[in-house]
């Protein structure tokens, strides 16, 4: 029987478990969603709505308190200005699991652990519209788009220099 035994132990030891936890975390608060196990996401969530909790208490404690769990200064920042602000108001339930179906590999459940941005807006999540979440073609044509402007400016100055060193060898 499993009478009061908490939490899941993953197949990791306790170190590990840890350093899993406050990586996922650390992450989610970076990224606001993450792909994950059903499992690992089941056991993050806790930890993320506590950081969440600590958050909007925006003291000098409770910042200490998320830096032993977070440890990225960046993020911290980002979860005290932004994120707490967001969630002001809202009691609890900071986070949100959609299950995928089992993994190709290896067939383990597979969910995004998200944080909740209020309502949802014509089937699509006023989070995505604010975060602008690029499907994989639209990310790789803007990559390409990128690269392809950053090439031109390399062109142009390449070209400058040709001009400038031709017009010292013809001054010479």
């Amino acid at each position: 029987m499993r009478h009061r035994v908490h939490g899941r132990k993953l197949g990791r030891t306790s170190a590990h478990r840890k350093a899993l936890f406050r990586n996922q975390v650390t992450a989610l608060m970076d990224k606001e969603r993450i792909t994950t196990t059903l499992m690992k996401a089941k056991e993050v969530r806790p930890i993320a709505e506590r950081m969440i909790t600590l958050a909007k208490r925006e003291s000098l404690h409770a910042r200490r308190q998320v830096l032993k769990t977070i440890p990225d200064k960046k993020v911290v920042s980002k979860l005290f200005e932004s994120i707490s602000a967001r969630y002001a108001d809202r009691p609890g339930g900071y986070t949100r699991i959609y299950k995928l179906g089992p993994r190709q590999g290896d067939g383990a459940e597979m969910a995004i652990l998200e944080l909740v941005d209020a309502q949802v807006v014509s089937g699509k999540r006023k989070a995505d519209e604010k975060k602008k979440v690029l499907s994989p073609a639209e990310a790789k044509a803007k990559a390409d788009k990128a690269a392809a402007e950053k090439a031109k400016e390399r062109k142009k100055i390449r070209d400058a220099e040709r001009k400038a060193a031709a017009k010292q060898e013809n001054g010479k």
